[in-house]
């Protein structure tokens, strides 16, 4: 299992719905923890706004792999860096 300060940030989102801020802005995020804790997925809504965040981690492939939905890697990974539960 890898120990990025990006998995653990992500470990440390709670599961389900949540409100969060990121970049001055509100956003409701959904996370899961599948497959025993193999795949972790999240998808955040900006409220009021267009801006989605959606991607999938897997963080026992090669040292974590993130698989971003129609999104650069960058984009999740700083959301998931930076994003406060509220």
């Amino acid at each position: 299992m890898n120990e990025t300060q990006f998995y653990i940030n992500l470990l440390a989102l709670p599961n389900g719905a949540n409100d969060v801020r990121y970049l001055e802005k509100r956003y409701l995020l959904r996370k899961e923890t599948l497959l025993g804790g193999k795949l972790l997925k999240i998808y955040a809504e900006e409220l009021g706004g267009n801006d989605i965040i959606s991607g999938n981690y897997y963080p026992t492939l090669k040292g974590g792999m993130l698989k971003p939905c129609e999104m650069s890697d960058k984009k999740v990974i700083d959301f998931v860096l930076h994003a406060i539960v509220i």
